[in-house]
């Protein structure tokens, strides 16, 4: 691994060079592993903790096929779905390896007993494989986490709606919380040249995912003027949410649940904010009931912020717990998007305020390369900023996403994988100053 970070830090290494340097047989990964499944039986979702499933293992180096990259990792980062991998909830992610594992005789390399995860990269491109065209060792790339195989008509408008659609370092593996990773060559984009690498891996799949919500036909179809509820505004997902909503000529909403969450939105430019804590807002009066008065009270304080207007859209993923209050506060012929749910899968509304009121509920589920790339490009542009707030080593990825877990983070949580220090990896400085307060902006709250 020596031989391809000094490579990745020399200005002077070329294609040639990369293309030269001897892969090694083996290289460290975050895993879980597959008889550790049960674990965790018995306890509450809450107690759950990534630290003691996730493991550092060393791991073959995976065999590169047709329309494939081998990638060195520099640095990645932890989303929800590398804390639902860790705790193996809502199932074991073992179940998606071994139906993968059945596609082909290529796609049996990824069921395997362990399972190296993480959804976001930025790093070097080391080989590619035959009928890649469009990349080349010693690209410096960004990955994002849409796999997909597109031999059926479903997935040619709209690659998400591909059959076999997976989201890569979840449902495949070889995921990129690694020092390599094996990608399609269809997730690879530009690494945005102003960013160090860990700043470069931190949007990749929040930041897709809230463009193709939010931004995209295929989503909400955000417009100037537009009022949008936008939770957990200053979360990894939520804190890109608000800054398309603002870069967009829309009027952010922003909840969130502290006074130093609602200062991190102010400093992003939103001045309509709630902290849901504060106000004390409960949309359940038990387990099995909701309060419609809560869900009153909240539409009414959303009125006092907008000038007595409703929300247009729902930026919604907490799920369970918030989807009630979503669909009563969205206007007459609205829009309630979601994706995830991070506080239950099990959504329970008033069809009423739904259907009399002609209301939508769209669901979104990450993003097709080009809006991938199109989420990519605004990030390269300096338009929006990553939300990076702390970075951790490869072999403290447990304690990252614990933090994540538990809710304890804001923005997005880095990790350093060949990458020996933070802040390396940045190569237009100029761009860089022009926006380095909003680069930081996470990291100083």
């Amino acid at each position: 691994m020596k031989e391809i970070l000094d490579a990745i830090q020399s200005p002077d290494s070329t294609a040639a060079d990369f293309a030269a340097l001897p892969l090694p047989e083996s290289y460290r990964a975050v895993t879980v592993h597959k008889d550790e499944t049960e674990m965790f039986d018995g306890l509450a979702t809450r107690d759950k903790d990534p630290r003691k499933s996730l493991h550092l293992d060393e791991v073959p180096v995976p065999e590169l096929g047709p329309g494939e990259a081998l990638v060195a990792v520099m640095a990645s980062s932890v989303n929800y779905n590398s804390v639902w991998t860790s705790i193996f909830e809502p199932l074991s992610t073992f179940g998606f390896l071994e139906r993968y594992g059945r596609l082909s005789e290529l796609t049996k390399r990824h069921d395997l007993p362990y399972h190296i995860i993480g959804s976001d990269l930025a790093g070097v491109v080391l080989r590619t494989g035959p009928g890649v065209n469009s990349w080349n060792p010693g690209d410096e790339v960004v990955a994002h986490c849409l796999s997909v195989e597109l031999e059926s008509s479903d997935g040619h408008n709209d690659t998400m709606l591909d059959p076999e659609q997976r989201i890569w370092g979840f449902e495949t593996n070889f995921g990129g919380l690694a020092e390599i990773a094996l990608v399609k060559s269809n997730q690879l984009m530009p690494k945005p040249k102003h960013l160090s690498w860990e700043e470069a891996a931190a949007p990749g799949l929040v930041n897709s995912t809230a463009y193709r919500q939010l931004v995209s036909r295929n989503g909400a179809g955000m417009k100037q003027g537009d009022n949008v509820l936008i939770w957990g505004a200053s979360g990894g997902l939520g804190s890109y949410a608000t800054q398309f909503a603002l870069a967009g000529g829309a009027n952010p909403i922003c909840v969130v649940s502290s006074d130093q969450k609602a200062e991190i939105c102010r400093k992003m430019g939103a001045t309509a904010i709630i902290d849901r804590n504060a106000e004390d807002y409960r949309f359940w009066k038990d387990e099995h009931h909701q309060d419609p008065r809560e869900w009153k009270r909240f539409g009414k304080r959303i009125r006092e912020l907008t000038g007595g207007e409703d929300v247009d859209i729902v930026f919604e993923h907490p799920g369970r717990e918030t989807f009630g209050a979503s669909v009563y506060v969205t206007r007459k012929g609205g829009t309630i998007v979601t994706c995830a749910s991070t506080s239950g899968y099990n959504h329970e509304y008033d069809n009423r305020y739904l259907w009399m009121s002609l209301k939508r509920i769209i669901g979104s589920h990450f993003a097709n390369y080009r809006e991938a790339w199109e989420a990519n490009r605004l990030i390269a542009k300096g338009k929006i900023h990553p939300t990076l707030s702390k970075v951790y080593s490869l072999q403290d990825t447990g304690q990252a996403a614990h933090d994540v877990h538990r809710n304890v983070h804001q923005g997005k949580v880095g990790v350093l994988a060949l990458a020996p220090r933070e802040g390396m990896g940045v190569r237009d400085t100029e761009l860089r100053e022009q926006h380095i307060d909003a680069i930081n902006r996470f990291r100083d709250v």
